[in-house]
């Protein structure tokens, strides 16, 4: 059997995740891709990741065991924890023993010693000053990751928010191109109302749109909605 090279391992993944680049994806595989990959490659035994959704409400979207899952659950439920300070500062947060921490997350505290994790390191999602949410890379002993493990993780995670942001640009972009033509469709259809109206009733382009624009007003209609009458016949100004 060849032996793969932790280098190719970490190689690996990140070409899994920047695949989501230049193709189609589903976001939640990107984000099951990303937690797998850590756990795969990084001193943890388990992953979860939570992300806001467009109101900047945090919910679990992925996560590598029940166990994980269940304590990222109870973190959202209590208000607090390493992953949702970590999303409010943008900044890593690590407990390397969560049985001496002491009282500063209790229902975190209680939660992840009952499912045997007794370390975690959150590591943000973010690009440049734009936080989307966190992973937390849960250990099943005391102990803080590498250096290294620590800046692996961090750069899968910036990676899948270039993905996810991308995404969001991209679906932006194609809402602001879809009322741009929306609004170069309704000018077409207003200036050809005018000219009916102008050819009809004798007036100018001007006051054509006049009475096109008081008979929307009055009437509580949109433009291209009284446009669109005219044209049609229905009616006449």
């Amino acid at each position: 059997m060849v032996s793969i090279s932790r280098a190719e391992r970490v190689s690996a993944a990140f070409v899994r995740i920047t695949d989501t680049l230049v193709a189609d994806y589903d976001m939640l595989e990107l984000l099951h891709a990303l937690v797998e990959s850590s756990v795969e490659l990084l001193d943890a035994s388990a992953a979860g990741l939570l992300l806001a959704d467009p109101h900047g409400h945090l919910q679990v979207v992925a996560s590598t065991s029940e166990r994980s899952q269940l304590v990222e659950i109870l973190q959202l439920r209590a208000g607090n924890g390493p992953c949702v300070e970590c999303y409010q500062t943008g900044r890593i947060v690590v407990v390397e023993d969560i049985e001496t921490m002491g009282g500063k997350w209790p229902e975190f505290r209680t939660a992840a010693l009952s499912q045997g994790f007794r370390s975690v390191q959150a590591v943000p999602m973010r690009v440049r000053g734009t936080t989307i949410g966190a992973m937390g890379l849960f250990g099943d002993n005391p102990g803080a990751l590498t250096q290294e493990d620590s800046s692996i993780g961090q750069a899968l995670a910036d990676v899948a928010t270039i993905s996810i942001l991308q995404e969001r640009t991209i679906r932006e972009s194609a809402l602001v191109n879809e009322q741009l033509q929306s609004a170069l469709n309704s000018r077409v259809l207003i200036e050809q109302a005018k000219g009916v109206i102008a050819h009809t009733a004798g007036v100018d382009m001007e006051e054509a749109f006049k009475r096109l624009r008081s008979h929307a007003r009055s009437n509580n209609r949109s433009l291209p909605e009284t446009a669109t009458a005219v044209i049609n016949g229905v009616l006449r100004l």
